[in-house]
């Protein structure tokens, strides 16, 4: 298998973007939902996206927003990929490929294997699906684990990766037994919610690329 990629999640510091790409991610996520607290302002995003050197990529995670705001926060931010977190439907995924650029991921809080079946919806609507822990208090960032084996034998259609609960300490075998081309975390990666820890970052992306 080559070498997972790896998403650090709810960069909210330029401390916490700093460290991403010093450690090497090769995606930093940057949260616009104000009910989390990794969320950034779009001012807030805008200005930690311009830290980003090319060779990383950022990822903005939306939650259920309507067509306009998305616009907006696209817009502010300029983003390589938008990532969706909530309730959205295929068939509006699909609008929206058809009028921006960009890459678009979408977190599916998976429950059970009819849960991966049902994601097969979103092909040609998601350039990535993010299987995730079944959404908590919030959609994503409980640190929540899902079943890993119910993706062992899962016949994967479209381009995807591992989220929930993942940190230094699991994520190799996480790779091990699910095969993911891509881990993602975040609650996992911080020393308070909200507050990323650069040793974690680093442990968890050493880990991952030795798993």
């Amino acid at each position: 298998m080559s070498r997972p990629l790896v998403k650090v999640c709810g960069c909210n510091s330029a401390e916490a973007v700093d460290a991403a790409v010093d450690a090497g991610a090769d995606y930093i996520g940057l949260v616009h939902y104000a009910p989390s607290p990794r969320h950034v302002t779009l001012e807030q995003g805008a200005a930690l996206r311009a830290r980003v050197p090319s060779t990383t990529k950022v990822v903005l995670l939306l939650v259920n927003e309507q067509p306009l705001p998305t616009a907006q926060a696209v817009d502010a931010v300029r983003p390589d990929i938008v990532q969706f977190h909530g309730g959205e439907t295929p068939e509006w995924l699909g609008l929206l490929k058809r009028a921006v650029s960009h890459e678009l991921w979408k977190a599916i809080g998976v429950r059970s294997a009819a849960t991966l079946t049902d994601t097969l919806r979103y092909r040609g609507a998601a350039d990535r699906i993010l299987y995730d822990a079944a959404p908590g208090v919030l959609p994503g960032g409980n640190g929540l684990a899902l079943d890993w084996s119910l993706l062992t034998n899962f016949r994967h259609e479209l381009p995807w990766g591992l989220a929930g609960g993942l940190n230094p300490d699991n994520v190799a075998e996480a790779i091990r037994v699910t095969g993911a081309p891509l881990v993602d975390a975040s609650s996992g990666l911080e020393s308070a919610p909200g507050v990323k820890d650069p040793g974690r970052i680093r442990a968890f992306i050493e880990a991952a690329r030795g798993g």
